[in-house]
């Protein structure tokens, strides 16, 4: 899979990297990520990943960009407004770098179509606010053994973490939580959502490229206000309904 002279040059300052170089670029351009949620997450790990070059990209959300999203889903302009999100944030990423493939789902992520859209691609980032989604998310990629990028914000806190097989994400979040609150209910400042995106979309092209050690089985928790991080480690739950022992066989 060559590159081209344009992409030699665009790819540059990752070709130098000594953790990404050469083989790592390949890597990327041969891969393929789902985005589940192209809203306040999903929007700056796209570009991001648009940007590194990862070969296939595919954005799944069925809302239209509204007015209140702009405080922070930079994948979109005024002009969107009324736009479907998977078709405004196709053509903005197709428009960021063409030398790759984006396609939208205006659709939602549900039992009806996870596995179609988990199928054929590698690794699958969910930024999604809604919790039945992202069991459903969780779910399909444990099913079929897709690395999960998992992001959440409010207010002032964010946190990211990766699951691969055991723990999965409900081994952290068994049940939808009672004081389950949403950006709509309490707010949240906008550039935190640039922060967990990108490290979202960080986290991404390590598991691709293999560079450095993913936050697997880890949850990084930031606190804006503070400006202080803290990683936590993330336990298997042998009864666990998606990954546990009596679900999976035993398997570690």
């Amino acid at each position: 899979m060559a590159f081209t002279d344009l992409e030699i040059e665009r790819y540059a300052r990752h070709l130098v990297l000594r953790e990404v170089g050469g083989p790592g670029q390949q890597k990327l351009k041969g891969a393929s990520v789902l985005i589940v949620g192209a809203g306040g997450l999903g929007s700056p790990a796209a570009l991001y990943l648009a940007a590194a070059g990862v070969g296939k990209i595919v954005l799944v959300d069925p809302d239209t960009v509204d007015l209140s999203n702009l405080q922070r889903q930079v994948l979109y302009t005024e002009d969107d407004l009324g736009r479907p999100k998977a078709e405004a944030g196709t053509d903005r990423l197709a428009a960021l770098n063409p030398h790759i493939f984006v396609a939208g789902f205006p659709g939602a992520f549900d039992a009806s179509t996870a596995d179609e859209l988990c199928r054929d691609v590698d690794l699958v980032l969910d930024g999604t606010d809604d919790f039945g989604v992202r069991f459903c998310v969780n779910a399909a990629c444990v099913r079929h053994g897709k690395p999960l990028v998992s992001g959440a914000i409010g207010r002032w806190t964010g946190q990211v973490g990766v699951f691969a097989g055991q723990p999965c994400y409900r081994c952290l979040v068994p049940e939808t939580p009672p004081e389950a609150e949403t950006c709509v209910a309490v707010g949240v400042v906008g550039a935190l959502a640039g922060v967990i995106g990108s490290m979202m979309a960080l986290e991404a092209i390590k598991l691709v490229t293999g560079a450095g050690e993913a936050l697997t089985g880890r949850l990084l928790i930031y606190d804006a206000l503070s400006a202080e991080t803290r990683t936590v480690r993330v336990g298997a739950d042998p009864e666990c309904p998606v990954c546990g022992d009596q679900v999976c066989g035993g398997a570690a």
